[in-house]
């Protein structure tokens, strides 16, 4: 049986030891990004429900409307009118996305 080279466990427990490094969090940083999420997910949220009112729109004849080209771009139409949305003010989901994470993000650091 070997030894170890330590004479004993006190010896062990009085090495230093590495300790992980955790990244410094700029908090500023880290609340734009929480408020740029929270309005991504209003964008979103907003054109998933302006779709179906757009399709029921009938474009056909207007001066600009129907065409295959229109059916393959109306979605992008309307996501983009969601974050216009969105960024003039919303409809108050960003507001309390933007809650909901701080809370989030507030419990995950009392628990480490």
């Amino acid at each position: 049986m070997t030894s170890l080279p330590f004479s004993s466990t006190s010896s062990i427990m009085s090495m230093p030891q590495a300790q992980p490094k955790m990244p410094s969090v700029n908090a500023a940083a880290t609340d734009d990004k929480l408020k740029k999420t929270a309005q991504d997910f209003e964008s979103v949220a907003l054109g998933e429900l302006l779709q179906p009112m757009f399709e029921t729109v009938d474009t056909s004849k207007g001066m600009f409307g129907g065409g295959a080209a229109e059916g393959q771009f109306r979605s992008l139409q309307v996501l983009e009118l969601g974050k216009q949305i969105s960024k003039s003010g919303g409809i108050g989901i960003a507001h309390q996305v933007y809650r909901a994470m701080q809370k989030m993000q507030a419990n995950s650091t009392t628990k480490s």
